[in-house]
């Protein structure tokens, strides 16, 4: 019994403890990480309703030259030993892309929020021109085939239809030495949904009638009012697709298979622009289209640009709960050494309160966060823990001295967990630096403790100080 008792009541035991509570403490952390998650998803669904109601994200295709025609076979049997010849003339649309695409935009911005969620949008003319040179398309067409250039047709597809504002001017010249003539847009893109994208609707777009379409070369020049938010994307259906963009808004994020040859972001917006090659994309310059036959699927050839917030809330908050047990241990190592160097008893029960305490931060940080920058609610929920926390330990230790010690520890660790959170690429690096400090901190002052020491003070002995660390007696000294 004894042995027992000396057991508990030694440091192992209570580092034992200590280890089981900060495993426990995990389960309220997984119920904020939770909390996190719910918040981010109905964040994303205020931001879909206005997005849905806005226009959506900006998906633009086009555009195209659609020409109808009939392909003519013969299909003979012979029945009866009569041979039957049966005439079948399949439809298809030869789609024809541009020569030359230039793509022309600039996004102005603007936040709507919806509650305390908020989403950025846009307002922007679409200014698509460049010429269409058939001849090469119209070399493959076999003698049993007939086109219809009556009922040729220009198309533009998009993401969403609401994101049509009006059409502010649509010009078509089909030859270059004629006067240009006006088109006319109807709603609806043909079935040609040549990007597809699971998480959006991509039937929207619009298209005009050509009936003066010739086989020679010809021009357009469109702009289109348009309205979205989020992103932007285009498809560089161009045998040379040329696109000019810039906004004012100043932290661009620019993705998909193309970046741009060169870009300049400034306190006012970004400009950017992209060249590229139909050689440096699998988009044929031209193909047949009928039915029955699998659509093609040029998704991965996208690129343009999201309209990026710098700091996105609920993903700093996720961050922050990851290195979460890295820093729980921080204050319950501190507590414990402090405890250890004055021989003060600190029962567990304030371990577990100092331990929960640094738990509420995480869940003040998510609800300050959603009200204010991020910066400024990390400040406010460190600053209120850190002094929480400090005046707390003033109860447990011996002097003001020691805790300033221990609130030096906890702003140190709060301090380090912030840059963690602003150096996305370099958080592991300096996430595992600090444990690495931390560890060899821990190692260098316990480097003489007697691990066997009984921890808790024993009033009833003679002796009013730890038998580990206590002083050592003159008799000690004495030689036998």
């Amino acid at each position: 019994m004894k042995t027992n008792k000396k057991f508990t009541q030694g440091y192992i035991f209570k580092v034992l403890i200590l280890g089981a509570m900060l495993l426990i403490l995990l389960i309220p952390l997984s119920m904020i990480r939770g909390l996190i998650n719910e918040r981010n998803i109905m964040a994303q669904v205020a931001e879909a309703d206005i997005m849905e109601a806005w226009g959506s994200e900006l998906i633009a295709k086009g555009p195209m030259l659609l020409v109808p025609g009939v392909r003519t076979t013969e299909a003979r049997s012979v029945v009866q030993d009569t041979e039957r010849v049966e005439i079948i003339r399949t439809p298809f649309t030869l789609v024809i892309m541009p020569q030359q695409l230039n793509i022309r935009a600039y996004f102005s911005t603007e936040m709507r929020r919806r509650g305390i969620f908020s989403v950025p949008l846009f307002l922007s003319d679409l200014a698509l021109s460049g010429t269409f040179n058939p001849t090469l398309a119209l070399s493959s067409i076999m003698p049993n085939e007939e086109l219809f250039f009556n009922q040729a047709e220009l198309l533009i597809t998009l993401s969403n239809q609401k994101g049509i504002r009006r059409i502010n001017k649509a010009f078509w010249t089909p030859d270059r030495d004629e006067d240009r003539r006006e088109m006319f847009f109807h709603p609806g893109n043909r079935g040609m949904n040549i990007v597809s994208m699971a998480t959006r609707s991509m039937g929207g777009g619009i298209f005009a009638s050509l009936p003066d379409f010739t086989n020679s070369e010809s021009a357009f020049d469109i702009v289109i009012s348009m309205q979205g938010g989020r992103m932007v994307r285009f498809l560089p259906i161009g045998q040379q697709t040329h696109v000019a963009v810039g906004s004012d808004w100043v932290s661009p994020s620019f993705q998909g298979s193309f970046l741009p040859i060169s870009s300049e972001i400034t306190a006012n917006g970004f400009d950017a622009v992209w060249d590229i090659s139909y050689l440096s994309r699998d988009i044929p310059l031209f193909w047949r289209n009928e039915a029955g036959i699998h659509q093609r699927n040029f998704s991965g050839s996208l690129f343009g640009v999201n309209f990026f917030r710098v700091i996105d809330t609920y993903s700093l908050n996720t961050r922050a709960t990851r290195y979460a047990l890295l820093f729980l241990v921080v204050p319950f190592l501190a507590l414990f050494l402090l405890e250890v160097h004055t021989k003060k008893q600190i029962h567990i029960v304030q371990y577990l309160l100092s331990g929960i305490a640094n738990v509420i931060f995480y869940l003040l940080l998510l609800s300050l966060s959603e009200q204010m920058y991020f910066h400024l609610a990390y400040l406010i929920a460190a600053f209120a823990v850190a002094i929480l926390l400090t005046l707390y330990s003033r109860s447990l230790l011996t002097s003001w001295r020691k805790s300033i010690y221990f609130a030096l520890a906890i702003s140190v660790s709060y301090i380090m967990l912030y840059i963690i959170l602003n150096t996305e690429f370099l958080a592991l690096l300096i996430g595992s630096i600090f444990a690495f400090i931390l560890v060899a901190l821990v190692m260098f002052l316990t480097r003489n403790m007697d691990w066997y020491g009984i921890n808790i003070l024993d009033h009833s002995d003679s002796e009013n100080t730890h038998p580990s660390l206590s002083a050592p007696k003159a008799e000690d000294f004495k030689e036998k």
